[in-house]
């Protein structure tokens, strides 16, 4: 098997970091604008879009399909970069337990307080997500 045709285990998982966070707020803010100007286009048109879904396989509460690969083991548990492109967009993360079943969380502050990163609220979802 040639290593470049194969999507390599490593490369499907990332962890959520703050500059994971800044781009889904870049990939917002662009999509915001497309979607404006889209409308200034059509005002008088009633064309209709082409909606993203989100993947079936990829339900929260399901295993993870066995197509993504092995998690590696250091990140199981931990906040991942969602591999769902309709999320690609939205202020979510996903964490991955050892059963592979698939938890997803917003990446808005909680209680108003308690962003995605700080410790309390990632303790907190090791707890909920510990198998």
């Amino acid at each position: 098997m040639d290593p470049f045709t194969w999507p390599s285990e490593a490369n499907n998982f990332r962890r959520f970091t703050p500059e994971s966070l800044a781009a889904i707020e870049e990939r917002i803010a662009e999509k915001k604008k497309q979607q404006a100007e889209v409308n200034q286009k059509n005002k008088d048109q009633g064309a209709e879009e082409l909606k993203l879904t989100p993947q079936l396989d990829l339900k929260t509460c399901k295993k993870l399909p066995s197509l993504y690969g092995d998690i590696p083991v250091e990140l199981i548990g931990e906040p991942l970069e969602d591999v769902d492109p309709y999320y690609s967009d939205h202020k979510t993360f996903m964490v991955i337990n050892k059963r592979r079943t698939i938890f997803r969380f917003a990446a808005t502050p909680a209680l108003c307080i308690l962003g995605p990163f700080n410790p309390v609220r990632r303790a907190a979802i090791k707890v909920l997500t510990h198998s």
